[in-house]
């Protein structure tokens, strides 16, 4: 009994950054220091490199044995390397007796192969999940998912959060006049109802079909938005095509030029060129993903790592991520 007591005596003299160590891979690592800085936490040490034929290696240079250890990483461009890069790190922090390994993926890729919508396709989705489980991930921290119900694809908890907030906080700090927000599409629908009833702002809905990936046509508008200041709210912005599509078929109809919020800058090929459209005020995103080239003056990037290091603290100290919130949109 006294031997117990003295234990447990000695457990909670452990300092916080004994108990836990954090990692970043190579995708976005300047999100990563500011998570660290956020909880008051060193960055892990760790080597990465590549040999001749282009294999990944990775190498923790300090003790992770009975740590909880969280690997940061997005799937940003290219997007496969960071992918074999996570798994990598996933298995050397097993193979080194890590307590936990908690995946912190700001940016889940290969979200939008969430469901066939043909024969004979992929779920690319649950591939990824399947896979992360099985190489020995234990929990799952991630941003605004194209798809909520991807949650349900791990067999290992999955704290959803959104930048919802942020964007909310955003827009009405700009005081923009005659607002309305709107949904690119019904995906994006449910989560542009709930951010247009917390503001008190009118809502509008967009119909289109997609005769190819990347590629879209509206073919009419869902609610008033002559004489708005439309705010695109979509999860993550690709080519760019698709919301140039949008902005000009409401300024067709009335609309005046647009703000565009989006969590995820993926930002494939001239998306940033395009996205200099003359009906576009501004377009808002996050950090999520590194920007490929320098940032120009008509977008603002907001930071998630307060929102990210908050939830690594409630993992490490208990509580509920909900409370994180005000806005209930996962």
């Amino acid at each position: 009994m006294h031997q117990q007591k003295f234990l447990l005596e000695i457990k909670e003299e452990i300092p916080l950054n004994d108990k836990i160590a954090i990692f970043t891979g190579s995708s976005n690592p300047e999100l990563a220091e500011l998570i660290c800085q956020q909880l008051d936490q060193p960055l892990g040490k760790m080597k990465r490199s590549r040999f001749k034929s282009g294999e990944i290696y990775v190498h923790y240079e300090e003790g992770i044995r009975n740590r909880d250890v969280y690997l940061i990483q997005s799937f940003s461009h290219p997007i496969n390397e960071h992918f074999v890069e996570l798994l990598i790190m996933i298995d050397a922090a097993k193979r080194a007796s890590a307590k936990t390994i908690n995946i912190v993926l700001p940016y889940f890729g290969y979200a939008r192969q969430e469901r066939k919508s043909a024969p004979r396709e992929p779920i690319s989705a649950k591939m990824l999940s399947d896979v992360l489980t099985t190489v020995g991930a234990s929990r799952v921290i991630t941003l605004d998912l194209h798809s909520p119900a991807i949650q349900g694809f791990f067999n290992i908890p999955v704290d959803h959060l959104t930048a919802l907030d942020l964007i909310c906080d955003y827009i009405k700090s700009k005081n923009i006049l005659n607002p309305i927000i709107v949904s690119p599409d019904a995906g994006r629908a449910e989560t542009a109802e709930k951010l247009a009833n917390y503001l008190d702002y009118p809502f509008a809905i967009m119909v289109k079909k997609r005769p190819s990936h990347n590629e879209s046509v509206i073919t009419h508008v869902i609610g008033e938005v002559e004489g708005h200041t439309p705010i695109i709210i979509e999860d993550l912005i690709d080519t760019g095509s698709t919301i140039v599509n949008v902005v000009e078929g409401l300024k067709e109809r009335g609309a005046h030029d647009s703000y565009v919020c989006a969590t995820h800058p993926v930002f494939s090929g001239s998306a940033l060129h395009r996205l200099k459209h003359k009906n576009i005020k501004e377009v808002v995103i996050t950090d999520s993903l590194p920007l490929q080239e320098p940032c120009p003056d008509y977008v603002k990037v907001l930071t998630v790592s307060s929102l990210l290091a908050e939830a690594i603290r409630t993992n490490i100290h208990g509580g509920s991520i909900s409370c994180l919130f005000k806005i209930k949109s996962v």
